[in-house]
């Protein structure tokens, strides 16, 4: 499925790009922006594995996932740890998840 090639391609960019993040918050934001990230995908394995209720479910804790990185995304951007150049790849990279999540949520709902 193509969110799973997205979402290896967000985790692909965005990763190296958080050991630039200054060191003082690397156990705190940056920690939190790679959980994200991570827990998303696991979550989608999940979800993926499983069907009806317990899928949807799943979906539902992804969209959670996501938005929490849009949130720690948007402060690092503000930071400045992230130029507008890269927040604006990384937005649109999570823009094409969401809608791609968002139609698996409505498939699933049925």
């Amino acid at each position: 499925m193509v969110i799973f090639t997205l979402t290896l391609q967000l985790l692909q960019w965005l990763l190296p790009h958080c050991e630039n993040f200054p060191k003082a918050q690397r156990f705190v934001i940056t920690k939190r922006l790679q959980d994200a990230a991570l827990d998303f995908q696991e979550t989608l394995f999940l979800a993926n594995a499983h069907s009806g209720r317990t899928r949807l479910n799943h979906l539902q804790t992804a969209d959670a996932h996501l938005n929490k990185l849009r949130l720690y995304l948007r402060l690092t951007h503000d930071w400045g740890w992230l130029n507008s150049g890269q927040y604006a790849h990384v937005s649109a990279m999570v823009a094409e998840i969401g809608r791609l999540l968002g139609g698996w949520l409505r498939q699933t709902r049925g």
